[in-house]
């Protein structure tokens, strides 16, 4: 499949295997995107601020509903035949492969009272998995909405993400917060969209680099990482610690400007307090961004992405060698700003450039990867894409 935005091409193959897999026409082909973050890392399950957009690349599902209680997966990207269970049997944390994304929508829209019956589910995607671009997100809320429109429940893209949510921490496993779900459900193309992780109230923020000559790279580390390993959890559980001594619902309430005495009422608890700073600064900076983003000064988030890196490194401690190289080697190169994007740990690191100066920065920081022997970074921009939606 193309990395394009989906098109007839690539909606016409998935609709063609699925009829080689189950001998029939689907129902439909929807199409559900990866994300980017622009800033608010770690702060969505805190009940903070984020600011992410779609991404071109897509998870793409055609789609028939079954009316006999059985569920049938298969993917394009792996080597298996198709998967064959029981909407009925479906128990969270018995499934340890990737049809635990697909196969806990549904179980999350049945323990919702939805009466969902069972599908026909042929996927293909091309967001890169393992490199912090929300691939399970997609794979998550392109089967929602196949599934919402097929069995007609009404459910608003906020409501999927909610859904798919519960179903990547409970029916998976992985303690994911609310961000990636909502953005691949709700972003608009040639915007970011701004969400309060609490109420999820959402602003779309115009953001069309190209248009004031700039650019947004994504350099994959081809570092994979995993959010269901013990790193993230310990962070999270780290994080309401932190409220529970600081006697607030979410770090999302510690004011910015209160900070300095948080910090002094958490004592010696050093790694809770180092935690603490990082998420009740990135609510900051997100609001910083919004700001300049609404005043037309885009270039001047440069130097907020930076910012951003160095706390995700140094206080949060979820940033890598490949990770921190990226952004040491792009600003050096000339880049306005970079910063590590998604939970860590490996992943993707953004660059923001002018469009003059992409090819140097990226000589730049493959040269760097290579000197330092590490494997070679895949290189990419990022468009503000749209969200998810029926594509046939």
């Amino acid at each position: 499949m193309s990395e394009s935005i989906v098109g007839e091409a690539a909606a016409g193959a998935v609709g063609e295997r699925f009829r080689e897999l189950y001998g029939a026409e689907p129902q439909g082909v929807w199409a559900a995107p990866g994300r980017v973050n622009l800033i608010g890392e770690h702060t969505d399950y805190n009940d903070g601020f984020v600011m992410p957009f779609a991404l071109p690349h897509t998870a793409v599902a055609a789609v028939s509903r079954r009316d006999d209680g059985v569920l049938r997966l298969h993917s394009a990207d792996v080597a298996a035949p198709v998967v064959e269970v029981t909407v009925d049997s479906l128990t969270p944390g018995t499934d340890k492969n990737w049809t635990a994304y697909p196969a806990g929508v549904v179980w999350a829209l049945r323990e919702a009272g939805h009466a969902v019956t069972g599908a026909d589910i042929h996927l293909a995607s091309t967001v890169p998995a393992g490199a912090g671009l929300s691939s399970s997100a997609a794979l998550e809320i392109v089967v929602a909405l196949a599934l919402n429109d097929l069995y007609a429940l009404g459910l608003r893209g906020w409501q999927l993400a909610r859904l798919c949510q519960r179903a990547e921490n409970v029916y998976v496993g992985a303690p994911v917060g609310i961000m990636d779900q909502t953005a691949s459900a709700c972003c608009e193309s040639g915007h970011a969209l701004f969400l309060d992780t609490r109420d999820l109230s959402q602003r779309q923020i115009p953001f069309d680099l190209a248009a004031e000559g700039m650019r947004l790279l994504v350099v994959d580390t081809q570092v994979k990482h995993s959010h269901s390993e013990g790193e993230y959890g310990k962070r999270r559980t780290g994080c309401e610690q932190g409220a529970a001594l600081l006697g607030v619902d979410a770090l999302r309430d510690v004011p910015y400007a209160e900070l300095d005495a948080a910090l002094e009422r958490l004592g010696d608890e050093e790694e809770v307090r180092r935690l603490v700073r990082h998420v009740v600064t990135e609510d900051a900076r997100v609001d910083r961004v919004v700001a300049l983003l609404e005043s037309g000064d885009t270039r001047a988030i440069g130097p907020v992405l930076v910012e951003g890196h160095a706390s995700l490194r140094d206080d949060f401690r979820v940033s890598c060698p490949e990770l921190d190289l990226v952004v040491d080697t792009a600003v050096a190169a000339g880049a306005l700003g970079a910063r590590m994007t998604g939970g860590g740990f490996g992943g993707s690191a953004i660059v923001l450039a002018e469009a003059t100066d992409v090819d140097a920065i990226t000589k730049a920081v493959e040269n760097a990867f290579a000197t330092a022997g590490f494997k070679t970074p895949r290189v990419f921009e990022a468009v503000p894409s749209a969200g998810a939606r029926r594509v046939r």
